[in-house]
C-alpha cells in the first residue's frame, strides 16, 4: 500500500502545480505508462501472503469527438508475494470509452479488459483520469482505475502515471475577434457614437450631432416646417408657418385657403381643404343550426342585430344569405334544408328587422361547401349554417404623416 500512497500523492501535487494549464488534445495518442495495482485480499485464491503488484505498459487513444475517444491499452504486471519464489507475472489488455469532461482534458472512462497470470480473467474496468498537456504535442497521462470481475465480485485497484504523445489534428484555436466597425443605426450620416437623436428618419437633414435642422431658423425643425425659407423674425405657428398669412397652419396661404381653420392633423389640396379616401368597411353573419333544422336560436340575435344596424347604417347595401348543410343524408335533402334555413334569415331580416326585401337574396347550397369534411358530431355542427356579408365604402379623412 505504500507503493499506492506515494502514486496517489504524485497525482496530487500533479494536478495542483505543474500542470494547471490543460491545453488542447490532438486527435490520437500514443503512450506508455507505469503503474501500480492493488489487488483485492477477498478475491479467490489470492490469500494473504500476496502482495500489491507494478507494472508498465503502453496505450494509444483516438478522440474521434469533442468529448469522446476510444483507447487500447496493454500492461505487464509483476505480482509480488510475501513468500519467496512464489512471485507471479501477468499481461492485461483491453479496450476502453473515454468520455471527456467540459474541461477538456479531464475524462471518466469505461471499459474490458483481460487478465493472464496463471489462469485467465475478463474484468469490467472504469475510473477517471485526466491529461496533462507539457506543449502541442507531450502530455502527462494520469488515471486511477477499478477492475471488477464478471462473477466473484472482487474490485482490485490500479493507479498509473505515464507519457504520451499527441498528433493528427488539433483544435482550432478560436478566431481573433473582428474590429468593431462603426454603426450608422439611422443611416443619417453620424455614427452612433455620436448621434445624439437616434432614429431620425432615412432622408431628414441633420446636423453634426444627428438631430434634425432648422433651415430657416424660424424654431420649428425642418421635418414638420410647412413654410420652408420663412423670412428671419416672422413669427410662426407650430407648422412653421407665418400666422399672419397662414392662420390654419395647413400650408396654404390664406389669399388662396378655401377651407379656413382646417384641422391641422389633416392632409390637404391645393384649395386648402381636407383631403377624403374612400374606405372598404364590412359586416359578416354567421348563424349555426341544430341538426336537421331551419329554427333560428335565441342566442343569435345580438349578432342579427349587429348584421342589420350596418345595413341600416349604409341604405344602399344588399346581400345574399348563403345556406349551408352537414354531409349525412342524401344532397337533394341537404339542398332543400340549406334553402329553409337561407330563407329563414331572410324572412327575420324583413319581417322582425325591417330591411326591405330587394336588398336581401337567399340561396342554397347543400353539401357542396363544407368547412370541415370530418365525419363526425363536431364537423357537422360547423357545417349546419347560414352565411352573409354585406360590403359598403365611406369617405374618410386622410390624415398627415
Amino acid at each position: 500500500m505504500k507503493k499506492i500512497s506515494l502514486a496517489s500523492s504524485i497525482l496530487l501535487a500533479l494536478s495542483m502545480q505543474a500542470f494547471a494549464d490543460p491545453g488542447q488534445e490532438g486527435d490520437k495518442w500514443i503512450g506508455v505508462f507505469g503503474e501500480v495495482y492493488s489487488t483485492d485480499k477477498e478475491k479467490s485464491g489470492f490469500p494473504d501472503y500476496m502482495n500489491d503488484a507494478t507494472g508498465f505498459g503502453a496505450e494509444a487513444g483516438f478522440r474521434f469527438d469533442p468529448q469522446w475517444a476510444a483507447r487500447l491499452e496493454y500492461s505487464h504486471l509483476d505480482i509480488n508475494a510475501k513468500a519467496p519464489g512464489t512471485d507471479l507475472t501477468g499481461k492485461r489488455y483491453g479496450v476502453d470509452a473515454l468520455y471527456f469532461l467540459p474541461n477538456d482534458m479531464l475524462y471518466v472512462f469505461g471499459g474490458v479488459k483481460h487478465f493472464k497470470t496463471s489462469g485467465s480473467d475478463n474484468v469490467f474496468s472504469f475510473g477517471l483520469g485526466k491529461h496533462w498537456s507539457l506543449n502541442d504535442n507531450l502530455k502527462v497521462l494520469t488515471e486511477v482505475a477499478a477492475y471488477n470481475d464478471f462473477s466473484d465480485g472482487y474490485n482490485d485497484i490500479g493507479l498509473k502515471i505515464g507519457l504520451a504523445y499527441s498528433f493528427g489534428s488539433a483544435a482550432a484555436p478560436a478566431p481573433a475577434p473582428a474590429p468593431k466597425v462603426p454603426k450608422d443605426s439611422d443611416k443619417d450620416g453620424v455614427y452612433d457614437d455620436a448621434d445624439k437623436c437616434a432614429n431620425t428618419p432615412v432622408g431628414n437633414k441633420v446636423d453634426a450631432s444627428g438631430c434634425d435642422i432648422d433651415s430657416d431658423n424660424d424654431g420649428v425643425l425642418n421635418t414638420i416646417d410647412l413654410c420652408p425659407n420663412t423670412p428671419a423674425g416672422t413669427p410662426v405657428g407650430a407648422k412653421g408657418c407665418s400666422l399672419a398669412l397662414d392662420a390654419d397652419e395647413d400650408g396654404v396661404l390664406d389669399a388662396n385657403d378655401q377651407c379656413a381653420n382646417t384641422p391641422i392633423t389633416d392632409k390637404v389640396d391645393a384649395a386648402g381643404c381636407s383631403i377624403f379616401m374612400e374606405q372598404e368597411v364590412s359586416q359578416n353573419l354567421t348563424i349555426h343550426f341544430a341538426n336537421n333544422s331551419s329554427i333560428i336560436k335565441k342566442a343569435e340575435v345580438t349578432e342579427i342585430q349587429e348584421f342589420v344596424d350596418f345595413m341600416n347604417r349604409y341604405p344602399n347595401t344588399d346581400t345574399v344569405i348563403e345556406g349551408h348543410s352537414s354531409a349525412p343524408g342524401s344532397s337533394e335533402y341537404n339542398l332543400m334544408l340549406s334553402e329553409k334555413r337561407a330563407n329563414a334569415v331572410r324572412a327575420l331580416l324583413i319581417t322582425k328587422f325591417g330591411i326591405a326585401a330587394d336588398r336581401i337574396t337567399a340561396v342554397g347550397f347543400g353539401e357542396t361547401q363544407l368547412l370541415d369534411s370530418a365525419s363526425n358530431e363536431a364537423a357537422d355542427a360547423k357545417n349546419r349554417r347560414i352565411t352573409a356579408k354585406v360590403s359598403a365604402s365611406k369617405r374618410v379623412k386622410v390624415l398627415k404623416d
